[in-house]
């Protein structure tokens, strides 16, 4: 690799403003190099940062940082911004356990304006900073960056309805690297963007409608009717139509190559001087200069480890998602009620096979969680079979729509939960810890966690015929674990697993269940007996299961999920709502989850099998 003689001596956005234009195409080329080589060896996301190196670069050009406020919508592609403001040196421990995080973070730079990590929050939060320096009476820049995928969702459009209707200064910038959001994508419609940028025209039209209302008792509806004339003649003879933007209220400046320095700096300025809302439309390519992230974007958007010459992954192996998205293909091929829906997770989820097999049964909803779970409603209210496969992360945008759509009207729906617990080097906007504590407070919706793949295809196969109402089934990223060679993985809603009269009884549920074995091998080898209850079914509670763990005097619960409100609080509740006497013990997760390995992780939060083995020795 070549060596990055630019980036060596860049220490903040400062020390780009006075490179000439070869310089920074220069400046480009090291960050994509940088952002590859960080990428293949740390994983993360590849092809949506490759694809904003130049806007990267133009707006630290065009701005002043920090005092300008820079908003990365969902943040997973700000390697670039962050690399330019000071954390060069600091990049290879990208989404690793103490270096910097895959997002931008608020207490990691002052140049991170805003936290992110999930989509479509860029235009509200930006608009409300923006709305604050009126407050303060400063004058500097507010910048949101969304992508065309994250404005699929909908507090985007509410963001956009709320910022187009003032006269705050505030600028979006519209990263479109999919699909064309209007139709005036031709030629005459860039002619008559880069027309209404250049100062020169700018200067004359506001110098015009200056005069024009200070005229005595008339001025305001003459500027008006030059503006409607002018918004005639654009569309009459040359076929421009506003934008859903402008009619937001928006100044729309668009569509600019999004790999063109100087354009992009050209359109910045224009924004610049203009007052109020201004929204940039620019056009970028996924994975923009590695051929691989180029040509299969979808891949190289999430992405482990990777070898940079070939492209291929450096780990591979089956994975809960594949097990589900297996499971789901067999049944929709017998039965045609079966739909799958995501939320443009297709792969993430393991749907990929589905969504061409099944095209008129697969629906890919775009960033909208909310509208997935109503949609589901829908199907099901249609007699149909819908399972939306959602990462755990993601669903917490759902709440509302499970609780008033779904299980009020007791619809059958199926939520199949990917990533559910610790997922690891995405850190606390990512780990899956919260649904089983918010699926807890609706009634009519039951829950399932198996721990194995056998485990999940029976459980899923109840989901889809044998229970009614919502049903979710939760399971984690990754593959399957330890599993004892005397232990018969079952469906049922709980199995004990050991000695029945044993000194201890350790309570867990999911992938819990294998450290849980291992810590009570180790146990045994020390004459400390100890059983297990496994919870395949943790809401509602088996009754049964809570009836036999009473009859132990000590009770330990291990949680991969959040303390208050989750599972093992429920179900110590139930105990001693019985009568218990003995002594119940949960390790459970108690705060947000920071970046690090998922074995990593667990070990920090004593729930692997060397935490409960200490727990266990140490209450005992």
């Amino acid at each position: 690799m070549s060596e990055k003689k630019l980036l060596e001596n860049i220490n903040s956005p400062s020390d780009i403003k006075n490179f000439t234009m070869e310089e920074l195409n220069l400046l480009s080329e090291e960050l994509r190099q940088t952002i590859v080589e960080t990428v293949s060896k740390n994983g993360g996301h590849l092809a949506s940062n490759l694809g904003v190196v130049e806007l990267t670069v133009a707006l630290h050009t065009m701005f002043d940082a920090p005092a300008d406020k820079i908003i990365w919508d969902v943040g997973h592609q700000s390697y670039a911004h962050k690399i330019l403001t000071g954390r060069y040196k600091q990049i290879d421990t990208i989404r690793t356990e103490g270096g910097l995080s895959g997002f931008p973070k608020r207490s990691e730079s002052i140049y991170d304006t805003f936290d992110t990590g999930h989509s479509s929050t860029s235009i509200s939060a930006g608009f409300g900073i923006a709305c604050a320096s009126d407050i303060t009476n400063d004058d500097h820049y507010t910048i949101a960056v969304i992508g065309d995928g994250a404005l699929s969702g909908g507090l985007a459009y509410e963001g956009l309805n709320n910022a187009g209707r003032s006269k705050t200064n505030f600028i979006v910038i519209l990263n479109d690297n999919k699909m064309s959001i209007s139709k005036n994508v031709g030629s005459m419609a860039r002619y008559l963007s880069m027309l209404r940028i250049k100062p020169s025209y700018l200067d004359t039209k506001m110098h015009v409608q200056g005069r024009l209302q200070r005229i005595p008792g008339i001025g305001s509806r003459l500027a008006s009717g030059v503006r409607s004339f002018k918004d005639w003649v654009s569309e009459t003879f040359f076929g421009y139509r506003k934008t859903i933007f402008e009619q937001l209220g928006f100044t729309y400046y668009g569509i600019f190559d999004g790999h063109d320095i100087g354009q992009l700096q050209t359109a910045i300025k224009a924004a610049k001087r203009r007052h109020g809302p201004v929204l940039i439309h620019i056009a970028t390519t996924k994975g923009k200069g590695y051929e691989y992230a180029e040509k299969n974007p979808k891949s190289f958007h999430g992405i482990s480890a990777f070898d940079i010459e070939t492209g291929e992954a450096k780990t591979s192996s089956k994975c809960y998602s594949d097990v589900v998205g297996e499971f789901l293909c067999r049944s929709a091929d017998v039965d045609k009620r079966i739909c799958a829906i995501t939320a443009a997770m297709a792969i993430g989820t393991g749907l990929s096979e589905f969504s061409k097999k099944y095209k008129d049964r697969f629906y890919d909803v775009g960033i909208a969680e909310e509208h997935a779970v109503t949609f589901a409603c829908g199907l099901a209210a249609g007699n149909a079979i819908p399972v939306f496969c959602v990462y755990s992360t993601f669903l917490q945008r759902s709440y509302d729509q499970i609780l008033h759509d779904a299980a009020l009207q007791n619809l059958h729906i199926i939520l199949a939960i990917d990533r559910a617990g610790i997922v690891g080097e995405d850190g606390e906007t990512h780990q899956g810890i919260f649904d089983t504590a918010f699926l807890n407070t609706i009634p009519n919706v039951t829950v399932y966690s198996p721990s194995y793949f056998s485990e999940l295809n029976s459980v899923m196969f109840n989901a889809l015929y044998n229970i009614g109402g919502v049903v979710a089934v939760r399971y984690p990223r990754g593959g399957e674990l330890y599993m004892p060679e005397d232990f018969r993985p079952v469906a049922d809603p709980y199995v004990f697993y050991g000695d029945t009269d044993a000194d201890a009884l350790i309570i867990t549920y999911g992938r819990l269940f294998s450290f849980a074995c291992l810590a009570r091998e180790r146990l045994n080898r020390e004459g400390v007996r100890v059983c297990i209850l496994k919870l395949n079914r943790i809401k509602p509670i088996p009754k049964n299961a809570v009836r036999k763990a009473a009859g132990y005097k000590k009770c330990f619960f291990f949680e991969e999920g959040i303390k208050y409100g989750g599972v093992g609080e429920a179900f110590g509740y139930r105990m001693y709502r019985g009568g218990y006497k003995g002594e119940y013990y949960l390790s459970a997760i108690g705060d947000y989850v920071k970046q690090a390995t998922v074995k990593s992780a667990l070990k920090q939060l004593g729930l692997d099998d060397d935490g409960m083995y200490k727990t266990i020795k140490k209450n005992l």
